[in-house]
């Protein structure tokens, strides 16, 4: 028994201290994914360490402390989005119809076949904007009814599981199709008129995620989403960043993505809303995610329900006020931040 709890206290350590090396390998970034998962086994261990195990020697102790410092360690990390924090984005207390936004995303799983059953969700819920991604030409085929009610479209459908097709009833300006990091990963770039005639720029995003059946590093993904992040900065108008982005919230680069693009989390103080695995309750992670400017409050949000993907679709409706902006602090990247977002950047100097 001893054994077996130290072995599990041993893996609880190392999997805590891994992300700590400043490498992109894949075997050492996908221990950013399950924090909640590592601290449940270590703290389980843990407990049971202390009641059947411990004999207050110094190596036991020892172990104790380092227990108890990575269970401090992945609560700091994920503490940010349990409703004991204080929240980034206010709730919007009584949103005008024409200044708001309501967006759909989903990983639909490009070989999963009950595209019907998302469809009445998106008929139920009757987003302005729904972004589906792994879609090739069936399911472009099997979504094309949307484009009756959401006539503006920008489609993108591929067989490598990282097709995107955009559906809209607000019109969208100068939409386009690039590919930032890798030519086979495409991203959709465009403005958004609301109803009320204010514009905002639209950046919908799914890079591959570090795993030896995708990608052996996180380099790529990493630097997609800076560049993206680098750029909402500069241009300073109101902005939305949404998709898979294949990485969890509390990740080391999900946080100096926020830093340099200066766009706020809409789910710090509110909850994980984890979106994958749909099948597997005990392996949930936040990989979809929707960041945007302090311009806009938050109206709803919602983990939306089981269609046969590995994914749960995401709703987010946004309400813009941008009198109000000075009341949610915007981020900003210090230099040293700067510089580490530029020296990522720089490990690429074009598509890979």
């Amino acid at each position: 028994m001893k054994i077996a709890l130290i072995t599990l206290g041993l893996l609880g350590i190392a999997t805590t201290l891994l992300p700590f090396l400043r490498r992109d390998a894949w075997w050492i970034r996908i221990f950013d994914f399950p924090r909640l998962q590592i601290t449940f086994v270590t703290a389980t261990t843990l407990v049971v360490y202390l009641f059947t195990g411990w004999h207050s020697g110094l190596a036991d102790s020892l172990f104790v402390v380092a227990m108890l410092s990575c269970l401090g360690y992945q609560g700091y990390m994920m503490f940010p989005y349990t409703r004991l924090a204080s929240k980034q984005v206010e709730q919007s207390v009584n949103p005008a119809r024409d200044s708001t936004l309501s967006v759909m995303f989903a990983n639909v799983l490009q070989d999963n076949r009950q595209a019907d059953k998302l469809k009445a969700i998106i008929s139920e819920i009757d987003p302005d904007i729904i972004l589906a991604v792994e879609t090739n030409d069936w399911w472009k085929e099997q979504l094309q009814s949307i484009a009756g009610t959401h006539p503006h479209t920008v489609f993108q459908a591929q067989e490598n599981t990282y097709g995107m097709l955009l559906f809209s009833k607000l019109e969208l300006i100068d939409p386009q199709v690039e590919f930032l990091v890798q030519d086979d990963i495409p991203s959709i770039h465009t403005r958004v008129r609301l109803l009320s005639g204010d514009e905002l720029t639209l950046r919908c995003l799914h890079p591959r995620p570090p795993f030896p059946t995708e990608d052996e590093r996180s380099t790529e993904r990493d630097v997609e989403l800076l560049i993206v992040g680098k750029e909402v900065n500069k241009l300073g108008v109101p902005a939305i960043v949404m998709g898979d982005l294949n990485d969890v919230a509390w990740s080391r680069t999900n946080y100096l993505f926020q830093d340099v693009s200066g766009l706020l989390d809409p789910r710090i103080g509110r909850g994980f809303y984890h979106t994958f695995h749909a099948e597997y309750p005990f392996m949930r992670f936040p990989l979809d995610h929707c960041f945007h400017s302090n311009h806009f409050r938050l109206v709803d949000f919602k983990r939306l329900g089981y269609y046969g993907s590995d994914h749960f679709p995401v709703y987010i409706k946004l309400s813009f006020e941008p009198d109000g902006a000075a009341e949610q602090d915007e981020l900003q990247a210090d230099a040293s931040k700067q510089h580490e977002a530029d020296q990522k950047i720089d490990q690429l100097s074009g598509p890979a």
